[in-house]
């Protein structure tokens, strides 16, 4: 028996695996009676540490199992010929012949191109080198960690070309501008942002996640990869994958963190007594007494300023058994503002359950999450400009304990900021439902067909009270307002993947069909006023009085509903694992736009060339991978219209109000916005050369890519006609195109890598030129668009903006400043070259320098030694301009009896009635370099099978910040039509320090 398994080895060695079926007659023969065993042992990693959930099957048969939480296994086999295949997620397979063994051991070493190179593509998975687009992927260790209320933070400095910006404010989200900006629309400005992909779910608001849920997130940037969505990827498109348990296993992890919060940076404002001493000195008059000057000394950023605290705690159980994969968790974040009054708290709930049958050719899932949020606001455009302009010289409070106000004052600062914050709530619950259903079948080989369903429910109540007090409502008894709003968005999607290997060809296809219907504004609003008291606040509105029919508003908001139907295919070939190919195509109908242009088509080609294969690339030890990359696609921008868009509607006129009619009381109704049965979306064509390169065995990674994205069809929502061609002033038309170019940087290096410490380093910058090439068309010819009209005193009519042919998105214009004249007094050019002390004209502003950043970067370093491990995050902008409207509105030395001014216009003349002028003296580097985070952690292990690991860490958000930019902060909105100004507006910037820790069970 012995000698006859003996030759049998001997013979599966020498003929290979794909003889080892003639061997098996010969160990079933008569002369070899096998008799079955029982074979028991532990699968580890290459840690030595147990691998649950790993497969163990005999080859060429139909026996098999899994191994349990401790990795044992025992599987009966039929005699010692038999071979053992170990299958495991992310680790190389093992094969080993039983023999006569009964107690076999098995170490699985991780597969490094499966670990690291699946990417999440539309529809569908791909391995990183078979890439032919400009993709980048963020796993879930490499995301950014501090107090975050959305998943897009995550991301912030770690992708090239993506720029993120935030402020201090818990209720905003984030501005996202990938590849620079492709439109000049200015109504809901989120049609600047990336389109969201969550789980297959197209258009599902990232809202519903929590950060600790989500596995890995893929970001496609340009059209050969983004337009197989067709209308709704211009902006690039970003999959959200959440994370679910390995086979064989089953999970339950927490974590949790606190943090404190402080505002980072103020504007230094006078104190009291400098203010008075900086009124003696200029021979003024003092402060009207009391009522401007109580004898206080008020600091009033420190009164609406405060330490916030925020907390976070996740819970969450994943499994994986058999033929079903399960899944919930409970995510709860409440996190405190750093400006009283204001808050963000955020319950999430999300469960999801797969099953498999008919031997896995079938499987059904389901995925259901909802999240609650609550937002506390305050009126904070008059706030954060009141802290500031307000004088210190007074108290807060009367002796009675009102607020103290003078509301005769003129000037900026004129209502206290403390009452303002205190006597006016707003508050938004929010309430977002998704369900999403899968139904999955393996047809034949290769083929698989899904169908996917999801339906999404918004629900927003928005609720505000101004009460008797408040300065914003005077003398109108209270004004309460109450608004429900639900939108609803249904998916349908039925598509099929086909994936088959021929000899040295790989084929995948895929075709599909997709319907989406969107319902938004489903709901009323609803303002009145005249309360009894301020018991109630904005609950039981029947209780106003109000004494005029003009003192109760409804909100114009009209209900709408959109169609989307599509088909889509797209073709992935690659021969020899050397070339590479793709081509799509999608065909997009919606009902938003004209009648003439319902329809649109998306096509894209991509190649791919991995010269790492090639024959004179072998030998080399310098290269270990190198893919070229070209590609052009379509895609475009229809996100943010309603249904009625390119339809001539009525409605009531914006400042139009009820009248008597007949005894009757009517509305006003007239044309609120033109017909445009031409009307289409912004389209925008990407080309993209792209570099992969991999060194010295894949120790130093790197990607280059070279874009051009153009945009036609630009969409002007307010372009101004004549009331005598159309019914309505303005108009909704496509007048234009835009270009971005770019090139996009992405480097990873393992400069140190022990058996005890590890250091990677990656480092990433972009650079984009934007540019307006044209805003005519053949029937309307538009020299340019004056944008940002930011007010201040005697410039209210004025824009300091511009939207011009040659120019880019953000270009200011602007009186340019000459310095001090001889009496100490503001000079300014004018149009004809000439100096004036005086305010100039319109006509004699200048271009003066744009809020588009010539270069974007992040450098993330990671430290591991043993069981401890720190990273840190550098990130940055560089060339771009800022507005500081809100230092020029303060720099006002003749009305230091009306505001309080900064200590830089103690260097001011006191007789100069022109420093407060916006112009280019105040147009400033917007350039930064920020520390932002980094973080210290120590994982225990503890052995026993109950816990698996424990981490415990310390992290710091914004530890410094090195920029010229004389504001609070240089990180100021950059999406929309006018980035790049700060006017008063800009919610503080905050300094996080965070403890925390995260348990596997």
């Amino acid at each position: 028996m012995k000698n006859c398994y003996s030759t049998a080895r001997l013979w599966l060695k020498l003929t290979g695996r794909h003889s080892r079926k003639l061997a098996l007659p010969l160990l079933l023969s008569p002369t070899v009676a096998l008799a079955q065993q029982t074979v028991k042992g532990k699968v580890t990693d290459e840690k030595n540490a147990a691998l649950p959930g790993v497969t163990v099957r005999v080859k060429d048969g139909s026996t098999a199992t899994a191994t349990n939480s401790d990795g044992s296994y025992s599987i009966q086999t039929k005699g010692p010929a038999d071979i053992l295949v170990f299958s495991f997620v992310g680790s190389v397979s093992k094969e080993v012949i039983v023999g006569n063994q009964t107690s076999l051991n098995v170490t699985l070493l991780p597969d490094a191109q499966k670990l690291k190179d699946v990417v999440v593509i539309g529809y569908g998975t791909a391995s990183r080198q078979d890439i032919t687009g400009a993709v980048t992927s963020i796993k879930a260790e490499e995301f950014n960690q501090g107090v975050l209320t959305t998943p897009a933070e995550l991301l912030q400095g770690k992708v090239a070309g993506l720029n993120i910006t935030k402020s201090g404010d818990p209720n905003q989200r984030p501005s996202v501008v990938l590849r620079g900006p492709s439109t000049i629309r200015t109504v809901n400005g989120g049609v600047t942002e990336p389109f969201y992909v969550i789980d297959g779910v197209p258009g599902a608001s990232i809202d519903l996640l929590a950060p600790d849920d989500i596995a890995t997130i893929d970001v496609l940037k340009d059209a050969s990869s983004t337009a197989i969505y067709g209308t709704r990827a211009a902006n690039g498109v970003i999959i959200i994958t959440t994370k679910r348990a390995k086979a064989g296993q089953a999970r339950l992890t927490y974590s949790a963190y606190g943090a404190v919060a402080q505002v980072s940076k103020e504007i230094d404002m006078l104190s009291a007594d400098e203010l008075r001493q900086y009124l003696v000195d200029n021979n003024t008059r003092p402060l009207t007494q009391p009522i401007d000057d109580d004898g206080s000394n008020t600091n009033w950023q420190k009164l609406i300023e405060r330490s916030s605290y925020s907390t976070n705690h996740n819970l969450s159980f994943t499994g994986s058994a058999n033929s079903t994969d399960y899944g919930a968790s409970v995510n709860y974040l409440k996190n405190n503002g750093v400006l009283i009054n204001t808050s963000l708290k955020r319950l999430i709930y999300r469960g999801f359950i797969n099953q498999r049958f008919f031997n896995n050719r079938l499987k059904l899932g389901v995925n259901i999450i909802n999240s609650t949020t609550d937002q506390n606001d305050i009126p904070q455009n008059s706030t954060l400009s009141g802290m500031l302009f307000y004088l210190p010289t007074v108290n807060p409070l009367n002796p009675d304990g009102t607020y103290k106000e003078n509301f005769d004052r003129t000037g900026s600062g004129t209502l206290n900021p403390l009452s303002l914050a205190n006597n006016n709530k707003y508050v938004t619950k929010d309430n977002k439902t998704l369900v999403n259903g899968l139904v999955q079948l393996d047809v034949v080989t290769g083929l698989k067909l899904t169908l996917s369903g999801s339906t999404q429910r918004a629900q927003t109540n928005l609720s505000s009270y101004l009460n008797s007090q408040s300065g914003l409502a005077r003398n109108l008894g209270g004004v309460a307002r109450r608004a429900e709003y639900v939108n609803t968005n249904d998916v349908l999607e039925l598509y099929a993947n086909y994936d088959r290997t021929f000899g040295q060809h790989s084929l995948q296809l895929l075709g599909g069909y997709s319907y989406q219907q969107d319902r938004t504004n489903d709901g009323f609003g609803i303002t009145t006023q005249n309360f009894a008291n301020d018991a109630l606040s904005f609950n039981n509105l029947y209780l106003s009085n109000p004494t005029s029919l003009a003192q109760i508003s409804f909100d114009n908001n009209p209900i709408s509903t959109l169609r989307l139907a599509s088909q889509y295919a797209r073709v992935q070939y690659q021969f020899a694992d050397r070339y590479l190919a793709q081509v799509s195509l999608r065909r997009d109908g919606s009902s938003v736009f004209g009648v003439n242009n319902r329809y649109g088509y998306f096509p894209t080609a991509a190649v791919g060339w991995r010269l790492i294969n090639e024959s004179f690339m072998q030998g080399q030890e310098l290269f270990s991978d190198v893919k070229l990359r070209a590609g052009y696609g379509v895609s475009g921008n229809s996100q943010g219209f309603d249904a009625f868009s390119a339809i001539l509607i009525y409605g009531t006129p914006p400042g139009s109000s009820k009248y008597l009619n007949n005894g009757v009381i009517s509305n006003v109704v007239n044309a609120v916005r033109n017909e445009n049965p031409d009307l289409k979306w912004e389209s925008t064509a990407t080309t993209n050369i792209g570099l992969d390169f991999g060194l010295f065995q894949n120790r130093f990674t790197g990607s280059v890519d070279y874009y051009i994205k153009k945009t036609s069809d630009l969409i002007d929502d307010v372009l101004p006609v004549s009331s005598t061609e159309f019914q309505y002033t303005t108009y909704t038309a496509n007048v234009g195109t835009m270009t971005n170019r770019g090139v996009e940087v992405a480097l990873s290096v393992v400069p140190v890598q022990t058996t005890a410490f590890t250091w990677r380093s990656s480092l990433n910058f972009s650079h984009n030129k934007n540019n307006i090439d044209n805003l005519s068309t053949d029937r309307f010819t538009i020299p340019y668009i004056q944008t940002a009209q930011l007010g201040g005193k005697g410039q209210s009519g004025n824009y300091s903006q511009i939207v011009q042919p040659g120019s880019p998105l953000g270009t200011f214009k602007l009186w340019h400043y000459l310095g001090k004249n001889d009496a100490g007094v503001s000079t300014y050019q004018k149009a004809d070259g000439t100096v004036t002390a005086t305010q100039p004209l319109t006509t004699d502003m200048q271009l003066a320098g744009s809020a588009q950043p010539k270069l974007i970067y992040g450098w993330a370093n990671n430290f591991n030694y043993k069981a401890f491990d720190l990273n840190f995050l550098v990130r940055g902008v560089y060339g771009n301009k800022i507005l500081n409207a809100t230092l020029a509105g303060l720099n006002n030395p003749a009305d230091a009896r009306l505001q309080n001014i900064p200590r830089f216009t103690q260097d001011e003349a006191f007789t100069d009635i022109n420093a407060y002028l916006i112009s280019d003296r105040f147009l400033e580097s917007g350039s930064y370099l920020r520390f932002d985070n980094a973080t210290l952690g120590y994982t225990l292990r503890p052995k026993t099978q109950y816990v698996q690991a424990l981490r415990f860490y310390v992290s710091t958000n914004n530890l410094f910040v090195i920029t010229k930019y004389r504001g609070i902060d240089p990180e100021i909105n950059i999406g929309g039509l006018t980035p790049g100004i700060d006017n008063n507006n800009f919610y503080p910037k905050t300094r996080t320090f965070t403890v925390g820790l995260s348990a596997s069970f």
